[in-house]
């Protein structure tokens, strides 16, 4: 199993990155899958997941009209669209497996740097 995250970046605030997480190894359209990330001095908070249909999601409060989960079953990979950054979002962004769909992660990527920076 593997999970490949890429599309992290330096971002002016108000701009958008799009993670990618490239999975492989197992059936990408039997799990929900997850982001998950770390802010500086923090640990780790959830922040949103889909079924592995597409067909659910969830999102963390304060992300909500803001990022966007979605997912191409097709390509085995996991997609976050993250506008209107701000102070508050820098972060190392990991995905995650799933494997109950209750927040029970057993499989991690080696995590996207989120910056934001005038």
């Amino acid at each position: 199993v593997q999970l490949v995250e890429s599309g992290g970046g330096l971002v002016q605030p108000g701009g958008s990155l799009r993670l990618s997480c490239a999975a492989s190894g197992f059936t990408f359209s039997s799990y929900y899958m997850s982001w998950v990330r770390q802010a500086p001095g923090k640990g780790l908070e959830w922040v949103s997941d889909m079924a592995g249909d597409g067909g659910r999601t969830n999102y963390v409060n304060f992300v909500k009209g803001r990022f966007n989960i979605s997912r191409s079953n097709a390509k085995s990979t996991l997609y976050l669209q993250l506008n209107s950054l701000g102070q508050e979002d820098p972060a190392l962004c990991y995905c995650a497996r799933d494997q109950t769909g209750w927040s029970k992660y057993d499989e991690w990527g080696q995590g996207a740097q989120v910056t934001v920076s005038t």
